[in-house]
């Protein structure tokens, strides 16, 4: 996207007011604490970005105001509060605000008008988010006129204070304040923490967790933010003294929070209890609650259940009605979203829990994501992905009542945003909640080229590195933002969208590199017949390795490793286990696997290994031939990596992002197209030879019961290990127009582990 074509829609000239010297009246209906936090916020975060104290005031002197108040209120300080909308206007539906100005008698009035406290923060945001805040000026627009009341009566996202997190268990009570302040800002109402994490649970605890998740607590409070927690129950209820043992530990946690609106038990994931048990600990749990916190509701999901539990659950629904229970929660793994608010009786709210924080092995997978990138970036780098995220919230959340999003670190801060603003409206443009997001955390001189470089960093995402000519752009679109803007260099959110701009780049020329050296080594193998096997493999993995030693763009590779650096500083984000400790490698390690192999050199040694041993030189030879034509079967022949971004014939996508295998922590060594996979894939193919038979090949794991064409074939070989292969003969009878689709029946493995079940990995149909 063209930072021209990004602009196309120019702003009209405005009119700009100047604030500069405005005070700050609050009106007294505001109840504390949210009277003192609204003057706090517009106080502080006015002077941070402008370095003025504008002031609070109590009268009308001053030429210009800044007014909040209650839409229901008649008069402010002996000054009459503009006349209130009709009864559907959006200032005085719940959470509702109207910001415009008024000019009387010479003077100027920023009013900020709200249904209620959360209207009048939401009514600060907007101001915030769009006025213009340089050193020592502020403006905004004189005709603003905006009003907007939420769609969506649960906007929020998950803190939780753990070690799993790769930046929050870093950080302190402040920080928590000030992040929480940011996300009301642009529309959140709602924080979910996962209390009971152990003191020694993470070496970047600042503060005692027991103590963080009360804190965590008052903030909410401060904000009139609802608290969520997250908090499963125990593993196994039908262990003596497990039930009691639940709750006493819970009520413990209930007595101590200052507010406490929502607990979200989990039915799976983790939790393997049957709803025959988990149902009483429910009830007895809602007991417990509401002692202390009467109007809080206890959730809980359906994630990992299978057909009997699904069953169970809703026929006790229906027969019971329990009132103990607040509403239903859709999740990773839960059953069908639409059909689970199908099935869910009215009276029971259903909460979307989405997964906008992870890339791979997840509910959301990078759609169209390069191999190169699943494996370095992994599953969870700063990952902006507006346009996906649009489509994907209007897609599924029109099924509940609102959301609080999975998030395990500070990674996916625009995401954030994009789902608070949404919730709002979900017809908001995702650019000019982008644009609002730069303006307000980097400057109005820099927020639309920093915001036209977000969109760039989802664009570097789409389809086969090296046929995409924009990561380049990219990167050379954020190198001249951050020459031009030194003094945003210390902004963590800033750090990281500069850094990923230099990691994809990085990639790329690695990964051309590194296939241009598998590519020539496979030429060495050519020479086998003449050379010899031994030599042969020798001088081809020599070549290869030289991506070891013949290092390319180390200087991208150094800017990438400063920014983890200045990020571990600045936010405690942890990139490397060794480096900065990091839970494990699957939790926002990208430095531990930035040079990970991107071509088959770890795969070859090994099988070079396995072929040195063979007695006969017949047979290295022809294992040789078999490696070197593996993705290049013949003329008339296709091959397809499944989940590669540049596989031609595959026309299905993964439907829970499980595609990318994981061993080893992460350094797995087998051939890279066996660490992608879907379970049931689809493909299609037209030209072929309908005079010739044909053989259908595949490899993966576990069952593969394939249908060419819709009928079912029968293997004449059929092995189950990773990097064994199933044969499937095709008769040209099948194919008499030329076209073929393969699918693949599901073997029944509902009782299996996710990494147990079968799935595919590579497709060969070979001419014969």
């Amino acid at each position: 996207m063209a930072l021209n074509a990004f602009l196309a829609c120019s702003e009209q000239e405005q009119e700009e007011l100047d604030l500069s010297e405005a005070k700050i009246l609050i009106s007294p209906q505001i109840k504390s604490p949210i009277k003192d936090t609204a003057g706090d916020i517009l106080l502080e975060e006015i002077e941070k970005r402008t370095g003025l104290h504008l002031g609070l005031t109590n009268n009308w002197d001053a030429k210009t105001t800044i007014a909040l108040a209650l839409a229901e209120e008649i008069e402010l300080f002996g000054e009459e509060v503009p006349a209130r909308g009709a009864k559907s206007a959006e200032e005085l539906q719940k959470e509702g605000y109207r910001i415009f100005n008024e000019n009387k008698g010479g003077k100027n009035t920023i009013w900020i008008l709200g249904a209620d406290a959360r209207g009048i923060l939401y009514g600060i945001g907007k101001l915030l988010r769009t006025a213009k805040m340089s050193n020592g000026n502020i403006t905004i627009d004189s005709k603003i006129d905006f009003s907007e009341a939420p769609e969506y009566t649960l906007r929020g996202h998950q803190f939780g204070y753990r070690n799993t997190a790769n930046s929050w268990d870093a950080w302190t009570v402040e920080q928590f304040d000030q992040h929480f302040r940011e996300q009301v800002l642009f529309g959140a109402n709602s924080f979910e923490n996962i209390p009971f994490q152990e003191v020694n649970s993470s070496p970047h605890f600042k503060v005692d967790p027991q103590i963080m998740e009360v804190e965590l607590s008052k903030i909410c409070e401060k904000y009139d933010a609802e608290y969520w927690v997250w908090t499963p129950a125990p593993h196994d209820l039908k262990v003596t003294n497990a039930h009691q043992e639940g709750l006493e530990e819970q009520e413990a946690f209930f007595a101590k929070c200052p507010r406490l609106d929502g607990v979200f038990v989990p039915g799976g994931d983790p939790g393997e209890n049957h709803p025959a048990q988990l149902i009483p600990y429910l009830n007895d749990l809602s007991a417990r609650l509401h002692k202390y916190h009467p109007d809080a509701g206890i959730w809980v999901s359906l994630q990992g259940f299978n057909k009997e539990k699904v069953d169970y659950f809703f026929a006790y629904l229906e027969e019971n009605n329990p009132d103990w229970l607040k509403g239903l929660v859709y999740g990773p793994s839960s059953p069908p979203i639409d059909l689970e608010r199908e099935r869910l009786p009215k009276k029971y709210l259903h909460r979307f829990y989405p997964d906008i924080t992870h890339t791979v092995r997840c509910q959301y997978p990078v759609d169209n994501w390069d191999q190169a990138f699943a494996l370095t970036l992994g599953r969870e780098p700063c990952n902006p992905q507006p346009l996906m995220y649009t489509e994907l919230f209007n897609r599924d959340s029109k099924f509940t009542d609102g959301f609080i999003t999975y998030s395990d670190g500070s990674h996916d801060d625009v995401n954030k945003v994009l789902w608070s603003q949404l919730g709002v409206d979900p017809n908001n443009d995702p650019k000019e909640i982008v644009l609002e997001y730069t303006q307000f955390f980097f400057g109005p001189d820099v927020a639309e080229a920093a915001a036209q470089g977000i969109f760039a960093l989802e664009e570097n995402w789409d389809g086969p590195i090296l046929k995409n000519n924009s990561i380049k752009e990219t990167l050379a679109l954020w190198k001249r933002l951050e020459d031009s803007n030194p003094h945003l260099s210390s902004n963590w959110r800033w750090q990281q969208l500069v850094m990923r701009a230099y990691y994809d780049a990085y990639i790329q020329d690695r990964l051309a590199f590194e296939k241009m050296l598998e590519t020539e080594a496979y030429v060495i193998l050519e020479q086998a017949n003449t050379i010899g096997a031994d030599k042969a493999m020798a001088q081809a993995l020599k070549h290869i390795n030289k991506a070891d030693t013949e290092l390319v763009s180390q200087d991208l590779k150094e800017k990438v490793f400063d920014y983890g650096e200045k990020l571990f500083q600045s936010i405690g984000a942890q990139s490397s286990v060794e480096m900065y400790q990091a839970r494990s490698a699957e939790r926002g390690a990208v430095l531990d696997f930035i040079d990970y192999p991107l071509n088959n050199r770890w795969w070859l040694e090994d099988e070079f290994k396995k072929i040195a041993m063979f007695k006969s030189e017949e047979e290295k030879l022809t294992r040789l031939e078999f490696i070197k034509n593996y993705e290049f079967p013949g003329e008339g022949s296709f091959y397809d990596n499944i989940s590669s971004a540049d596989a031609m014939h595959v026309t299905s996508k993964t439907d829970d992002a499980i595609d990318f295998l994981w061993e080893n922590d992460g350094l797995s060594k087998k051939r890279l197209s066996t660490q992608l996979f879907q379970f049931s894939p689809t493909l299609e193919y037209s030209g072929l030879d309908a005079t010739s038979d044909y053989l259908i090949r595949v490899s993966g794991y576990g069952e593969a019961l394939l249908r060419a064409n819709g009928q079912r074939l029968q293997p004449t070989k059929y092995e189950k290990n990773f990097e064994e292969f199933k044969e499937f003969p095709l008769s040209k009878d099948l194919i008499t127009d030329g076209k073929l689709k393969i699918s693949f029946d599901k073997p029944d493995e509902e009782h299996l582990n996710w990494r147990k079940q079968s799935r595919v990995t590579d497709v060969w149909v070979i001419k014969q």
